[in-house]
């Protein structure tokens, strides 16, 4: 008999109190949300990392597949800065939320980012210094299940790169377990995922295994494969509200989801979640092209398009200002005004709007009257990154089987 089981996202595996509360053959772990002040810089070095992450994808892409990537960026010159199962999500700052994962034999608990805009399963290895302080670090030799694969890997993230050994171990997840889950054990840590810019101990991609840097199966595409999961579905919900997000593995959690404004669209290409986006707009005035390519991701924070959509987006709203650092644009809106401006976007013929919450990012300093906004521009992207600025808006369907992604709105 196939299991469903429900898990949530924890933020800080030390802040939990209590035990996981089981129900049948559900596993809920509790939920909490750090909160921390968004700023300028902030967001330009996430937008930074952003840019780095689909380069590195759209790389890994044209060697597994052997041609380039429709949507590829071109190469930069520069470093970049950089009832089913159910586990609670931790928001840190605005920026990502992260589920908690055992390793190994006997297994020993890790955080991770869970990440739809990539693929790769990451952690710190016990052999890296003081680049992975502050971070619990995955130790092979005290795991009984550990295969060393004899491979190296780097990934580039922002100001720096994660690089390491690559390991095969056993890796559970809300329940499930993906024996022989290909995975980092890195030795060196960019400065981006330095425990002060990064919580969690690591990361879990959850696209496709076309975009790995491997290359190897995601744990998704392992779980599947192992014939544990009731559907190749996973649903996502993310709030800012303590206890509230969750991935849910093995199908969706039809409590937290209006069914009958379920839309699917499908996944145009399978490397990144990527499908068509009808059409953006703001006030009912659409912006940019029609049925442009999209891309959904949870390691996102923001809604990216390029530099001329974000222009487009923002012109003719009063007291509106531009934050611009070399290839990447944010925008302030006034903070009693804002909420008047956010988007729409429309997937697979239904429209779903962004509350003026989420779109309002904060005040761009401690007692500014101008509040960022959740749209911003990144030159040399011909797609938009539908991030959890809108993904907080929804509940959302990852279909890895019938390769579809399905909104609805929340209840």
């Amino acid at each position: 008999m196939k299991l469903a089981h429900s898990f949530t996202f924890l933020a800080l595996v030390s802040l939990v109190t209590g035990s996981p509360i089981q129900q049948l053959n559900t596993l809920r772990l509790p939920l909490e949300r750090r909160n921390n002040q968004v700023d300028v810089k902030g967001l330009q070095a996430h937008l930074a990392q952003v840019s780095a992450k689909y380069r590195r994808g759209f790389a890994a892409y044209a060697v597994n597949k052997g041609h380039a990537h429709h949507l590829s960026m071109p190469a930069s010159s520069k470093t970049m800065k950089r009832h089913i199962g159910d586990v609670p999500l931790m928001a840190q700052s605005v920026e990502l939320w992260y589920g908690s994962i055992d390793v190994g034999s006997p297994a020993k608990t890790f955080t991770v980012s869970i990440d739809t805009g990539s693929t790769d399963l990451f952690l710190p290895s016990i052999d890296c210094l003081d680049s992975c302080n502050g971070h619990n670090r995955y130790n092979p030799s005290s795991s009984s299940t550990a295969v060393d694969l004899h491979r190296d890997f780097v990934l580039t993230y922002g100001e720096g790169e994660v690089m390491g050994k690559q390991f095969a171990d056993n890796v559970a997840i809300g329940g499930y377990e993906a024996e022989g889950q290909t995975l980092g054990a890195a030795t060196v840590y960019s400065i981006d995922f330095s425990s002060e810019n990064f919580i969690p101990d690591g990361l879990a991609g959850f696209a496709f295994e076309s975009i790995s840097g491997y290359p190897a199966p995601p744990l998704f595409q392992t779980l599947v494969e192992s014939g544990q999961l009731q559907e190749a579905v996973f649903g996502v919900k993310l709030s800012p509200a303590p206890g509230a997000s969750e991935l849910y593995l093995g199908g969706t959690n039809t409590a937290q989801y209006q069914q009958g404004n379920l839309s699917y669209t499908p996944v145009t290409n399978a490397g990144y979640w990527e499908v068509n986006l009808d059409q953006i707009s703001r006030a009912g005035v659409p912006v940019g092209e029609p049925e442009a390519s999209s891309i959904i991701d949870t390691g996102t924070t923001l809604i990216v398009t390029n530099m001329g959509n974000a222009t487009l987006y923002f012109a003719g709203i009063p007291g509106v200002t531009s934050y611009v650092e070399e290839s990447e644009v944010l925008y302030s809106i006034p903070c009693n005004i804002i909420d008047d401006y956010a988007p729409t976007l429309t997937f697979g013929g239904r429209p779903f709007t962004v509350s003026g919450d989420t779109f309002n990012l904060g005040p761009v300093e401690e007692g500014s009257s101008d509040c960022l906004a959740g749209v911003a521009g990144v030159k040399d992207l011909d797609f938009w990154i539908v991030g959890d600025v809108f993904l907080q808006n929804v509940y959302s369907i990852f279909d890895m089987g019938g390769l579809r992604v399905g909104f609805a709105e929340l209840v």
